[in-house]
C-alpha cells in the first residue's frame, strides 16, 4: 500500500498531496503545469517535498519530522518517464539490464527474467537494436520491461501515451490494464487525457494548481 501526505512549495503554487492506494491503478488527471509530474518526482525520490511523509508497504521513504529521505535507487519504485528515457547509445537488451546493474542484481535468474519480460512485451526480437531504430510503441514496451525488471513495489507512469498515435494508444492502454492485473502492484499514472483516465483508473484524482480532488473510485 502507498500512503503519502506531503506538500511541495513551487514558485507559483503549493502542491498538497494526500494519497492512499492499494493494488489499484490511480490516475492523476489534469492540465499541463498542474503539479502532476512534481508529485511523481516526490514519490520517486527525484525531488524532496517541503514537508510530510511517504510510506510504501509500511516502509517510510520520506518523513520531514523524522528526517528520513530514502534515495531513489533504494525505494523499490519504477518510473516510466514521458520520453521513456532509454539510453540511445546502448541496445534494447543493455537498456533492460541497466536497472539490474544499478541494483546489483545481474545474476542469471534476473537476466533470464529480463528476457522473459521482453518476450512478453513482444520486443525480444529487437534486443540488439538501438532506441533510434524503434517505433514509439516499441520504445514504450522496452521502457516498461526495463522498469519492471527490478520487480518494483510501485510503478509510476508519466503521460505514457503522449508520443503515440491513436491506434497505438488504444492498444497500449489495454496492455497497461493487463499488465496491472498480472503484477498486482499499485500503478500511479499521470495524464491530461480524459479517455485515458476513464479507461484505466480504478481511482481518478483531478489535480489543478496543486489542489487535488477525487473524481472516481471503482465500486463507489
Amino acid at each position: 500500500m502507498l500512503q503519502a501526505r506531503f506538500s511541495k512549495n513551487l514558485w507559483n503554487f503549493k502542491l498538497d498531496t494526500g494519497l492512499e492506494l492499494d493494488n489499484q491503478i490511480l490516475v492523476l488527471w489534469g492540465p499541463s503545469g498542474a503539479g502532476k509530474t512534481t508529485l511523481l518526482h516526490c514519490l520517486a525520490g527525484l525531488v524532496s517535498p517541503s514537508e510530510g511523509f511517504i510510506s510504501l508497504n509500511k516502509r517510510i521513504l520520506y518523513s520531514s519530522v523524522d528526517r528520513i529521505n530514502i534515495p531513489a535507487r533504494h525505494r523499490s519504485i519504477a518510473y516510466l518517464f514521458q520520453d521513456y528515457a532509454l539510453f540511445p547509445h546502448i541496445t534494447v537488451q543493455e537498456n533492460v539490464y541497466y536497472g539490474l546493474k544499478c541494483q546489483k542484481r545481474r545474476d542469471a535468474n534476473s537476466r533470464l527474467n529480463s528476457m522473459q519480460l521482453l518476450d512478453s512485451f513482444g520486443v525480444k526480437h529487437l534486443m540488439h537494436r538501438y532506441p533510434r531504430q524503434l517505433s514509439g510503441g516499441e520504445k514504450q514496451r522496452v521502457a516498461l520491461a526495463r522498469a519492471l525488471a527490478v520487480k518494483p513495489q510501485l510503478l509510476l507512469l508519466d503521460e505514457p501515451f503522449s508520443a503515440l498515435d491513436k491506434e497505438n494508444k488504444i492498444i497500449l492502454r489495454q496492455e497497461i490494464k493487463m499488465l496491472h492485473n498480472q503484477w498486482k502492484i499499485p500503478f500511479l499514472l499521470v495524464t491530461h487525457d480524459e479517455e485515458d483516465a476513464s479507461f484505466l483508473g480504478d481511482v481518478v484524482v483531478g489535480i489543478d494548481q496543486g489542489a487535488m480532488r477525487e473524481i472516481k473510485r471503482a465500486g463507489a
